[in-house]
């Protein structure tokens, strides 16, 4: 295998990376693009498990701000997050990548449910595992069950998939002269506020120490660039 920095790693994807240009949904050429990065890695021995998020389809906190129960529209919000799963399944097995898709939420029909050892075991006979409707309860996010499940199958890094290369100290569509963070500490990331996951999220993986590498997805080639150790985005680790 080639001398990759992270052997076990899970890829984070938020629900509008699936957008593309469009308003909502699921762009297929998106789809593909995810398939051609994942892929090569997968085939080089890299170990991929991957948690999709649901806002390209239903966000459950826009929706309790507008009156829903918060519960109930968390709910809604998993199901959305097993259209997409479902979606990046049949990419990636088009593409010859074998994959699974746990629920945290039975749904035997379309998804094996959450068992940690059966997820750890699929990942280690290279399938590419999707961890699909967040951590099965609400009031928790996508980026807190990319956290969990993370740590419960001993991954190495957790890389975040954003459509900007790293952390800004400003919005870098907004502020031309904006500055990109090579290095953030979990500390510096809750105390200035900078959305790189939630603060639920971010305390798991300071108190596990679990970097975070946040990157562009739609630079072709960057998970694999990532992996070799080039300087690609902004990494999020304790204090050095």
């Amino acid at each position: 295998m080639e001398q990759f920095r992270f052997r076990r790693v899970l890829l984070k994807l938020s629900g509008e990376a699936l957008m593309g240009d469009a308003a909502n949904g699921i762009d297929p050429a998106v789809l593909e693009m995810l398939s051609s990065q994942i892929k090569p890695v997968v085939d080089a021995g890299v170990q991929v498990a991957v948690v999709v998020g649901g806002g390209n389809i239903f966000r459950g906190l826009a929706a309790a701000s507008s009156g829903m129960d918060r519960a109930q529209a968390d709910y809604m919000g998993m199901l959305a997050t097993m259209m997409n799963s479902l979606a990046l399944q049949d990419s990636l097995e088009r593409s010859g990548v074998f994959t699974r898709v746990m629920s945290a939420i039975e749904m035997q029909a379309i998804a094996e449910p959450y068992i940690r050892r059966r997820a750890i075991r699929h990942i280690e006979k290279g399938r590419v595992v999707i961890f699909a409707a967040g951590t099965g309860n609400p009031y928790f996010t996508t980026d807190t069950a990319a956290a969990l499940r993370a740590l419960e199958i001993g991954a190495e890094c957790i890389m975040k998939a954003t459509k900007v290369d790293g952390v800004y100290d400003t919005d870098p569509k907004t502020n031309p002269n904006a500055v990109r963070f090579e290095e953030l500490t979990y500390i510096e990331v809750l105390n200035r506020g900078i959305q790189v996951m939630d603060s639920t999220a971010i305390s798991l993986c300071m108190d596990n120490n679990l970097p975070i590498l946040v990157f562009n997805i739609e630079t072709e080639g960057n998970i694999r660039r990532a992996l070799m150790g080039e300087k690609v985005g902004t990494t999020v680790r304790g204090e050095s």
